[in-house]
């Protein structure tokens, strides 16, 4: 589903279905490329996918549609990109996501995962901006950082070690599959980075 109504039939119409996995990612670095693909091979594969339109990161503050949509997702993937850390509502998603404590998949997407996991790089800089943007809402900020350390301390997917895209894609959709399905077999999931599994209710539907 492409949610792209006004706010309040946004929120009606999710809390009307819940769905499979919630796509978390920086529309300007992946939304017209590896997202769309992984987007239309979830759905090929009939998975309820949920990913935003603009219209949902209007003000300043997380919409009750995407927090609705986050609630009711069973897996989160995050798609970990260069300038993800720039956006504030990416990063409210992501506290939102962890918060949850669901069934967490990360890919890292064309950056190092310990410079999500330390904010180095383009994290730095976006973080710098940050702080400075939110000097009365330090603890906010903390939040932000917390949530990328815990979340890029998770077993996930890296771009840099899983390639070309259309490999990696299908890599990733069979390891939500796994997970949707209750499996636990790590067979033709080679190339997952990390150890951590996240969310005690990652099989279950909410």
């Amino acid at each position: 589903m492409l949610a792209s109504t006004s706010s309040s039939s946004a929120v009606d119409m999710i809390k009307a279905r819940t769905y499979d996995v919630f796509l978390s990612f920086r529309g300007e670095d992946t939304r017209d490329g590896f997202l769309s693909h992984l987007y239309n091979d979830l759905c090929r594969k009939t998975i309820e996918t949920f990913i935003d339109s603009e219209k949902l990161r209007r003000g300043d503050e997380i919409s009750e549609a995407l927090l609705t949509a986050i609630q009711g997702s069973r897996v989160s993937v995050i798609v970990f990109s260069k300038d993800y850390a720039s956006s504030r509502w990416c990063l409210d998603e992501l506290v939102k996501i962890m918060d949850c404590n669901k069934c967490v998949v990360p890919v890292f997407y064309g950056v190092d995962p310990s410079n999500v996991r330390k904010q180095r790089g383009s994290f730095a800089d976006a973080f710098a901006k940050h702080e400075e943007n939110f000097k009365h809402e330090l603890e906010r900020v903390k939040s932000w950082r917390s949530a990328l350390t815990a979340a890029a301390n998770l077993s996930g997917w890296d771009s840099q070690v899983t390639r070309p895209d259309s490999i990696l894609v299908d890599k990733i959709v069979k390891d939500i599959m796994n997970k949707l399905n209750c499996g636990t077999s790590n067979a033709n999931l080679e190339g997952l980075v990390g150890i951590v599994e996240h969310g005690l209710q990652c099989n279950r539907r909410p």
